[in-house]
Protein backbone atom coordinates (compact mmCIF):
# COMPACT_ATOMS: atom_id res chain seq x y z
CA UNK A 1 0.00 0.00 0.00
CA UNK A 2 1.53 2.61 -0.84
CA UNK A 3 0.34 6.41 1.41
CA UNK A 4 0.14 9.62 -0.67
CA UNK A 5 3.27 11.91 -0.43
CA UNK A 6 1.65 15.04 -0.02
CA UNK A 7 -0.23 13.24 3.17
CA UNK A 8 3.58 12.42 4.28
CA UNK A 9 5.09 15.96 3.60
CA UNK A 10 1.93 17.48 5.62
CA UNK A 11 2.25 15.76 8.46
CA UNK A 12 6.63 16.27 8.18
CA UNK A 13 5.68 20.05 8.22
CA UNK A 14 3.10 19.56 11.38
CA UNK A 15 5.89 17.67 13.05
CA UNK A 16 8.03 21.53 13.16
CA UNK A 17 5.33 22.38 16.24
CA UNK A 18 6.66 22.20 19.51
CA UNK A 19 5.78 18.36 21.44
CA UNK A 20 4.07 17.32 18.09
CA UNK A 21 5.52 13.74 17.17
CA UNK A 22 4.19 11.62 13.72
CA UNK A 23 0.88 10.20 15.48
CA UNK A 24 0.30 13.87 16.62
CA UNK A 25 1.21 15.43 13.32
CA UNK A 26 -1.41 12.46 11.45
CA UNK A 27 -3.98 13.21 14.43
CA UNK A 28 -3.91 16.29 12.98
CA UNK A 29 -3.88 16.22 9.25
CA UNK A 30 -6.41 13.75 8.43
CA UNK A 31 -9.33 15.12 10.38
CA UNK A 32 -8.56 18.27 8.25
CA UNK A 33 -8.47 16.47 5.09
CA UNK A 34 -11.27 14.17 5.66
CA UNK A 35 -13.76 16.23 7.69
CA UNK A 36 -12.88 19.99 7.83
CA UNK A 37 -11.66 20.99 4.90
CA UNK A 38 -12.87 24.77 5.14
CA UNK A 39 -11.39 24.74 8.68
CA UNK A 40 -7.83 23.66 7.12
CA UNK A 41 -8.12 26.40 4.42
CA UNK A 42 -8.62 28.71 7.45
CA UNK A 43 -5.47 27.70 9.49
CA UNK A 44 -3.61 27.80 6.10
CA UNK A 45 -4.65 31.48 5.49
CA UNK A 46 -4.25 32.47 9.59
CA UNK A 47 -0.91 30.66 9.52
CA UNK A 48 -0.20 32.71 6.07
CA UNK A 49 -0.88 36.19 7.45
CA UNK A 50 0.98 35.81 11.02
CA UNK A 51 4.02 34.71 9.23
CA UNK A 52 4.33 37.66 7.27
CA UNK A 53 2.59 40.47 9.67
CA UNK A 54 3.90 39.46 12.96
CA UNK A 55 7.26 40.71 14.10
CA UNK A 56 8.90 41.64 17.29
CA UNK A 57 8.07 44.87 18.83
CA UNK A 58 10.61 47.48 18.53
CA UNK A 59 10.78 48.54 22.33
CA UNK A 60 9.83 45.23 24.32
CA UNK A 61 10.39 42.14 21.45
CA UNK A 62 6.89 41.53 22.33
CA UNK A 63 5.20 39.59 18.79
CA UNK A 64 2.89 42.41 17.03
CA UNK A 65 1.63 42.94 14.34
CA UNK A 66 1.65 46.97 14.63
CA UNK A 67 4.92 48.91 15.66
CA UNK A 68 5.43 49.62 18.85
CA UNK A 69 2.78 46.83 20.14
CA UNK A 70 -0.32 48.09 21.72
CA UNK A 71 1.10 47.26 25.30
CA UNK A 72 3.92 49.48 24.51
CA UNK A 73 1.70 52.24 23.46
CA UNK A 74 -0.48 52.27 26.18
CA UNK A 75 0.07 55.29 28.08
CA UNK A 76 -1.86 54.09 31.17
CA UNK A 77 0.06 51.39 31.69
CA UNK A 78 2.60 52.03 35.23
CA UNK A 79 5.81 53.37 33.16
CA UNK A 80 7.88 52.86 36.49
CA UNK A 81 7.42 49.10 36.41
CA UNK A 82 9.37 46.76 33.71
CA UNK A 83 8.96 43.24 33.60
CA UNK A 84 11.56 41.03 32.13
CA UNK A 85 10.13 37.82 30.73
CA UNK A 86 11.87 35.10 28.57
CA UNK A 87 9.22 34.60 25.91
CA UNK A 88 5.97 36.49 24.56
CA UNK A 89 4.15 33.24 25.55
CA UNK A 90 5.04 34.46 29.24
CA UNK A 91 3.73 37.99 28.49
CA UNK A 92 0.38 36.65 27.67
CA UNK A 93 -0.08 34.18 30.27
CA UNK A 94 0.54 37.48 32.38
CA UNK A 95 -1.81 39.68 30.75
CA UNK A 96 -4.63 36.71 31.24
CA UNK A 97 -4.35 37.07 35.03
CA UNK A 98 -4.89 40.73 34.39
CA UNK A 99 -2.83 41.47 37.72
CA UNK A 100 0.35 43.49 36.00
CA UNK A 101 -0.12 47.13 34.84
CA UNK A 102 3.84 47.93 34.00
CA UNK A 103 5.42 47.35 30.82
CA UNK A 104 7.65 44.46 29.36
CA UNK A 105 10.55 43.51 28.50
CA UNK A 106 10.68 39.74 26.15
CA UNK A 107 14.07 38.69 26.15
CA UNK A 108 14.92 35.62 23.05
CA UNK A 109 15.10 32.95 25.48
CA UNK A 110 17.24 32.01 28.84
CA UNK A 111 21.35 31.97 29.39
CA UNK A 112 22.11 28.21 27.66
CA UNK A 113 25.72 27.63 26.62
CA UNK A 114 25.41 24.40 25.43
CA UNK A 115 22.56 25.63 23.30
CA UNK A 116 24.96 28.35 21.73
CA UNK A 117 22.67 31.04 23.86
CA UNK A 118 24.83 34.40 25.07
CA UNK A 119 23.99 37.76 26.56
CA UNK A 120 23.93 38.41 22.82
CA UNK A 121 22.08 36.11 21.45
CA UNK A 122 19.07 36.58 23.69
CA UNK A 123 19.46 40.35 23.69
CA UNK A 124 20.79 41.01 27.28
CA UNK A 125 22.44 44.62 26.16
CA UNK A 126 19.16 45.94 24.89
CA UNK A 127 17.36 45.05 27.80
CA UNK A 128 20.96 46.98 29.95
CA UNK A 129 20.56 49.67 27.68
CA UNK A 130 16.44 50.31 27.72
CA UNK A 131 16.72 49.88 31.61
CA UNK A 132 19.28 52.48 31.59
CA UNK A 133 17.75 54.80 29.07
CA UNK A 134 14.22 54.73 30.79
CA UNK A 135 15.27 54.31 34.35
CA UNK A 136 12.26 52.21 35.45
CA UNK A 137 12.01 52.24 39.12
CA UNK A 138 11.33 48.29 39.85
CA UNK A 139 12.98 45.59 37.39
CA UNK A 140 10.40 42.98 38.03
CA UNK A 141 12.40 39.93 36.46
CA UNK A 142 9.82 36.96 35.70
CA UNK A 143 11.98 34.01 34.55
CA UNK A 144 11.93 30.13 35.27
CA UNK A 145 13.57 29.13 38.52
CA UNK A 146 16.23 26.38 36.53
CA UNK A 147 19.49 26.76 36.05
CA UNK A 148 19.45 28.75 32.82
CA UNK A 149 16.78 31.13 34.69
CA UNK A 150 18.77 31.87 37.70
CA UNK A 151 21.98 32.49 35.16
CA UNK A 152 19.94 34.91 32.93
CA UNK A 153 18.64 36.56 36.26
CA UNK A 154 22.39 36.87 38.02
CA UNK A 155 23.24 38.79 34.75
CA UNK A 156 20.62 40.84 34.67
CA UNK A 157 20.91 42.14 37.76
CA UNK A 158 24.84 42.30 37.57
CA UNK A 159 24.09 44.61 34.44
CA UNK A 160 22.05 46.79 36.07
CA UNK A 161 23.30 50.24 37.66
CA UNK A 162 21.58 53.09 39.20
CA UNK A 163 18.73 53.34 41.39
CA UNK A 164 16.36 50.97 39.62
CA UNK A 165 15.63 48.18 41.81
CA UNK A 166 15.46 44.65 41.00
CA UNK A 167 12.49 42.05 42.30
CA UNK A 168 11.81 38.28 41.30
CA UNK A 169 8.85 36.66 41.66
CA UNK A 170 7.93 34.07 44.30
CA UNK A 171 9.65 30.59 43.95
CA UNK A 172 6.42 28.29 44.33
CA UNK A 173 3.34 29.82 43.63
CA UNK A 174 1.12 27.65 41.46
CA UNK A 175 0.99 29.18 38.23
Amino acid sequence: MSVSPLLMSLEKALRCLSGVGPRSASRMALPLLERDREGGLHLAEMLSQALERIEHCEICSNLTEIQPCPICQDISRDQSLLCVVSSPGDILTIEQSGLFKGRYHCLSGLLSPLEGLGPKEIGLSELVQRIYDEKPAECLVALASTVEGEATTHQIVTGISGPTRVTRLAQGVPV
